[in-house]
């Protein structure tokens, strides 16, 4: 039986390691389509191109929603297409272009967390749980039937990288299991349970802004979440941009007379900050442009973070 000609998009850790266990099952990848690297991109995962080069498949960094990449896609006759952390929408045109059937890793539990930053928004809404999902592309995105998914955990202290790791290693474990069945064409297929959905947006690093005025068990969710290689959590002190890297939440907040936002001592060293419930220590904050061990002057207790 002839191995069936799969067409890879993907980016990312994600993509770089399911790409590399295709390869390991002696898929016959037939070309790449990934992103070109932005030099404004905290890039501290590795990228896909430079195994599919190592390894004689042809890359294109041509869109797949522009006429040109759709066309190149044709042109390399795909029985199965697989996406893995790809960033463009595939339209109804590819999705029915290889007779085996087109397919996407998601990084969460669908039907759950839906959309973009899954891992994230699942680490700020303090879940226990996340994972990788395979599932068949449609015209709207994760919400075609499930092919394979697995289950990780996330620690109270984990951060998203962390997460992130977790899932990319269940990622490469379902695509293991799930690429046999795939190329023979007779992987199940389970329809997701719409009353379970969630979706969720894109975020921007504005959206790390700390809000004092909350709890601060969800602040605490929000540091871990944007935390370095991310774009980090922050707040003013005055005119002065300060990120939190590293927080812990507390559920009393203490000093109940100063308003959300208020620094003061902690007895365990260092400094609080006072939430609309509870408190967050501080434990490691730099400034914009600061060295990572420079002092902070003016932050001690009664400055005022907002």
């Amino acid at each position: 039986m002839t191995a069936p000609r799969v067409l890879v998009c993907g980016y990312s850790e994600v993509g770089t390691a399911c790409l590399e266990a295709l390869l390991d099952l002696g898929a016959n990848v037939v070309g790449l389509f990934t992103h070109r690297d932005d030099p404004k991109e905290n890039r501290w995962f590795r990228t896909p191109a430079p195994v599919a080069e190592a390894a004689g498949i042809p890359v294109s960094t041509e869109s797949l929603a522009s006429p040109e990449g759709i066309a190149l896609a044709r042109s390399l006759r795909p029985d199965l297409l697989l996406s893995f952390y790809y960033r463009d929408l595939l339209g109804a045109d590819l999705l029915t272009l290889p007779p085996l059937g087109a397919y996407n890793l998601h990084g969460s539990l669908l039907p759950r967390y839906r959309g973009r930053v899954p891992i994230h928004w699942a680490v700020i809404r303090g879940e226990t749980r996340t994972g990788a999902t395979l599932h068949v592309m449609t015209p709207r995105p994760d919400g075609g039937d499930l092919i394979d998914q697995e289950s990780v955990p996330i620690l109270f202290e984990d951060t998203s990288l962390e997460v992130f790791r977790r899932v990319t290693d269940a990622a490469v474990r379902v695509v293991r299991r799930s690429y046999p069945l795939l190329a023979e064409g007779r992987a199940p297929r389970t329809p997701q349970d719409e009353a379970r959905a969630t979706t969720f947006g894109r975020r921007t690093p504005a959206d790390g802004r700390l809000d004092w005025t909350g709890d601060a068990l969800g602040l605490y969710h929000l540091v871990r979440a944007v935390t370095r290689p991310y774009p980090g959590a922050f707040a003013f002190l005055e005119d002065r941009k300060l990120f939190v890297w590293k927080a812990w939440p507390l559920p009393e907040a203490g000093q109940p007379s100063v308003p959300p936002g208020t620094c003061f001592e902690d007895p365990e060293g260092g400094l609080r900050v006072r939430c609309g419930s509870g408190a967050l220590r501080l434990l490691e904050v730099q400034e914009e442009g600061a060295r990572e061990d420079e002092a902070m002057p003016g932050l001690a207790p009664g400055a005022r973070l907002s």
